[in-house]
């Protein structure tokens, strides 16, 4: 069938499969290129590896290391006359590309907050890797969660805390600026974010390893966080989702603590704002991200999601002089140290103030972000032709719970 996207708003609800294939060959081109190296992780889980962050972690662990991986994810597959989820795409892909390359790699598709994902990843680790995992990657961003025990559906909330949050933000199907009115939480829907976002499931995780003898003595244990900067901390790191990122710092120095004679090294590594499915649906950054990086880009302080991964793993994780990694007062590892720094965040505000409807193309980095939005789903590269029927029945080989 031919595909084309259908935007709703901040989501686009169709991918093309071999538009999310060139992308995820794009990612394995940028780490391939530099070598493989020998002082990384040699067996790798990543939770919630499909897109984002989490997928890129994957590809630099794998191209840059020849590391074998194990991806859990929940995407759906193509029903019918229906395509499947970008991820699925991007999990297909890089199967097929790191099969290709001679890497090991299994994939989980399933909830990877119950308890039949660990128990299959725990399962495969023991009969078909060979040794226990010595990095572990936790990248969810599920707004859902069902509880793995009582079977109980918690869902998170984007919003802010104490009072209203009035503001702007770009309608990516539209393409033009929108007032957004957001009324505070309640302390339900602050304590049902913490429990969806937060660390709980990430420490129920290392436990279940640990107690399952899968996890290496001085494994690297990494969540992925952001902070930002204060034009969107009213809805975000003073908001519902910021409380969640505090307790995953608090689960962090939990599980530094308690797993310190085990040498297992926990950190939250904050990362750089940049254009994923989850950060497009998060209210202001849609505009934030297409003024931060136009700033960004102009001081030549860019950076990719797969460029930040790279630098995590070879500035901070696996430094050449073996060295621990240079973390803040609170133990987290900072990518985002640019994005933060004054002259850019006082640039931003400086643009923000005049962006209009008639000038958003001129002043910010919209079209870009369109552009790279769009891309996430596999359109809008120069490549392929969109007018071609496509097969969408990707099939991979991958464990379905």
């Amino acid at each position: 069938m031919i595909v084309t996207p259908k935007v709703w708003h901040f989501v686009c609800t169709t991918a093309h499969p071999l538009g999310c294939e060139q992308n995820i060959k794009d990612q394995i081109d940028t780490i391939s290129v530099k070598g493989t190296h020998d002082n990384g992780p040699k067996r790798v889980l990543i939770i919630g590896a499909s897109t984002g962050y989490g997928l890129a972690a994957r590809i630099a662990a794998a191209f840059g290391f020849g590391a074998a991986t194990l991806g859990v994810f929940f995407e759906k597959p193509s029903r019918k006359t229906r395509v499947a989820s970008a991820g699925w795409y991007n999990s297909a892909a890089f199967e097929k590309l790191s099969q290709k390359a001679g890497l090991w790699s299994r994939s989980i598709n399933g909830d990877a907050f119950s308890n039949d994902a660990r128990n299959c990843v725990i399962d495969l680790i023991k009969h078909e890797m060979d040794g226990p995992i010595d990095l572990v990657i936790y990248s969810l961003a599920s707004p859902v969660r069902c509880l793995p025990d009582s079977g109980m559906i918690i869902r998170s909330s984007l919003k802010p805390i104490g009072s209203p949050y009035h503001g702007k933000t770009i309608d990516t199907d539209c393409d033009e600026l929108i007032d957004i009115d957001i009324a505070p939480a309640t302390q339900q829907e602050i304590n049902d974010t913490i429990r969806v976002m937060g660390g709980e499931d990430w420490k129920i995780w290392v436990e279940a390893l640990h107690q399952a003898n899968v996890l290496a003595k001085q494994a690297v244990n990494i969540a992925f966080s952001y902070i930002g900067g204060e034009m969107t901390w009213p809805i975000y790191w003073n908001g519902t989702i910021g409380r969640a990122k505090q307790h995953l710092e608090e689960t962090a120095a939990e599980l530094r603590t308690q797993f310190l004679t085990y040498g297992l090294r926990t950190h939250v590594a904050v990362m750089k704002s940049t254009i994923t499915q989850a950060s497009a649906a998060i209210p202001v950054m849609p505009l934030y991200l297409s003024l931060v990086s136009q700033i960004m880009k102009k001081k030549q302080l860019h950076e990719s999601m797969i460029e930040q991964q790279y630098r995590l793993f070879h500035e901070f994780l696996y430094r050449k002089d073996q060295q621990l990694p240079a973390t803040d007062t609170k133990s987290r590892i900072r990518l985002d140290l640019h994005e933060l720094r004054e002259d850019v965040q006082r640039d931003c505000k400086a643009l923000l103030t005049r962006v209009t409807n008639q000038n958003l193309a001129e002043v910010t980095d919209y079209l870009t972000y369109k552009r790279e939005f769009l891309q996430l789903f596999g359109f809008e590269r120069q490549n392929l032709d969109y007018h071609a029927d496509v097969d969408i029945n990707t099939q991979f080989d991958c464990l379905v719970l």
